[in-house]
């Protein structure tokens, strides 16, 4: 019988993958790894973009095992791991599901600079390694630059390689002054699925922490963008990829880098800043009608119609650029069974929803109605998972960032062509949780509430209307045009929002559930 009491795990020693020599100033990697593993085993399920948090693990052991060179004496080791996390669903009967994680474990012996919690892996007792500090090394900044030194080489754009590493540049850049005297690394604050490292003030490494075989959609689309001459992203830089054992004729994409936007402000961040103001905003004071100034609710959309003036132009380069298809009647069916499917599995996990099945339900036979009647849609690369907190407000205007997609959705789902108004509806989903903001630190009971909540509905309504018509200006087709379309596609989207606040953060639940009464209302319209 297999003993199940603690993870099994296999030495990278033996391991084919394993792409150094055995031995770097008396540490065996092998060995070291395999002693650093019962440390991992505990800190990997609280890290943020562990994605099987709930689930214990079952099996943990390094697919790869890379060292980073160019440590000089006394300098911590970094070595670059995938990791094989295997978890079993629905208890001790369910299915087996593995995942790969990509960490960059530093290792020293001296307590060096600070490092943070958060970063400390933990100290090896016992065996030759004893007292030896593990940590994650995309906190440590030379550890940080070791490993842009190997993105900005010179033979970069000719695909260096190290072990089943490989990394490549673009043309023509001048990348040198990332790494030289003087240079800089600090870890990212946003919180998000993935790591960043940032470097001085010119550029940002995106650290990819759950992997899959196959090319990153936000590598793929950025790539594009930039043949296109879009300014509307980052300029991507250099990234790296690597060989997974069981899939090695498909490199997974590892890390991007890409020019940092220096004073850029947070899409967010920035529209919560101005839906604060409505608060202290002395001239919204008596204007508790119910019909709040255009001035009071207005002072956003200017910047809402240029969002949506620049997620068209995304789009519209992402069509020149990548191949475009047209969903005929079957496709779209389809895809409006789909989205009854998930409310229908949405009700079960939620009962709040189980009231507004029905009508929610015929926003999305609708749809299927129409693609009945000869309605075809074209679909394209879209962002995927498009919110204010993937934009950012230049000096330049407003970029978009992160094209990702849904990290927790198969790399082959996330890079198939959508209708692009998938994307401009969550970005309206985006806006009422901005505005619901406004709610958050007001009492139920408070004698004022009912005003502001009338303001912060009318500042998301405005701030909708804006984000539309600036995408239709841009000489994108209007997604108001075709309210069918839209209100299956917020719908979903609603829908997917009461299940995630339910599961992570129930206080949030009456956001999108306010959404699912206005979009319920309109259904039976």
């Amino acid at each position: 019988m297999t003993d199940t009491s603690r993870p099994r795990t296999i030495s990278p020693s033996t391991s084919p993958s394993t792409a150094t020599a055995t031995t770097v100033r008396g540490a065996d990697l092998g060995s070291l790894v395999q002693d650093a593993l019962p440390l991992i085993l505990d800190w990997l399920p609280r890290q943020r973009w562990f994605a099987g948090k709930g689930r214990p693990i079952s099996a943990l052991s390094p697919a790869t095992v890379t060292l980073l060179p160019g440590a000089r004496p006394g300098e911590p080791l970094l070595l670059h791991l995938l990791l094989r996390v295997e978890q079993r669903s629905g208890g001790d009967g369910g299915p087996v599901a593995a995942e790969v994680y990509q960490l960059l474990l530093g290792a020293r012996s001296s307590a060096g600079s600070e490092l943070p919690a958060a970063a400390v892996i933990g100290r090896i007792s016992g065996g030759p390694h004893d007292g030896l500090l593990t940590f994650d090394a995309a906190w440590e900044p030379d550890l940080a630059l070791r490993l842009l030194a190997f993105l900005t080489s010179e033979n970069g754009s000719q695909g260096a390689r190290l072990g089943p590493l490989r990394f490549r540049s673009l043309l023509g850049l001048e990348l040198t002054d990332l790494t030289g005297p003087g240079a800089t690394a600090r870890i990212g604050t946003a919180e998000q699925s993935n790591t960043s490292i940032i470097y001085g003030d010119t550029a940002i490494l995106k650290l990819f922490r759950r992997i899959s075989p196959g090319l990153n959609p936000d590598l793929e689309l950025s790539l594009a963008l930039s043949r296109a001459g879009s300014t509307r992203i980052p300029a991507p830089l250099a990234w790296y990829e690597g060989d997974l054992p069981d899939s090695p004729d498909l490199p997974a994409t590892l890390g991007l880098l890409q020019r940092f936007l220096h004073g850029g402000k947070d899409g967010w961040e920035f529209a919560l800043t101005h839906v604060q103001r409505l608060r202290t905003d002395p001239e919204w004071q008596g204007t508790h009608d119910g019909h709040p100034s255009d001035h009071i609710t207005g002072n956003f959309s200017a910047e809402s119609f240029l969002l949506g003036r620049a997620t068209a132009e995304v789009h519209l380069a992402l069509a020149r650029t990548l191949p475009v298809t047209v969903l005929d009647r079957s496709e779209i069916e389809a895809m409006a069974d789909a989205m009854a499917l998930r409310l229908d599995a949405a009700v079960l996990a939620v009962p709040e929803l189980a009231p507004y099945r029905e009508p929610l339900r015929r926003n999305f036979q609708a749809l299927a109605a129409s693609a009945r009647d000869g309605r075809l849609l074209r679909a394209q690369r879209i962002h995927g998972d498009l919110h204010l907190g993937q934009s950012m407000r230049t000096g330049r205007g407003w970029a978009l960032l992160d094209f990702e997609g849904e990290p927790a959705k198969p790399l082959d789902e996330r890079r198939r062509p959508q209708p692009a108004v998938r994307d401009v509806a969550a970005m309206l989903r985006s806006f009422d949780y901005a505005a619901a903001h406004l709610l958050t630190e007001v009492p139920a009971d408070d004698p004022g509430r009912r005003d502001l909540a009338v303001l912060a509905a009318t500042w998301a309504l405005r701030n909708r209307a804006a984000y539309c018509a600036g995408y239709a200006a841009a000489g994108a087709e209007d997604p108001v045009a075709d309210p069918v379309l839209l209100h299956a596609m917020e719908t979903d989207k609603a829908v997917y929002e009461v299940v995630y606040e339910a599961r992570n953060r129930p206080e949030w639940l009456g956001i999108p559930m306010s959404a699912v009464v206005r979009l319920a209302e309109a259904a039976g319209r």
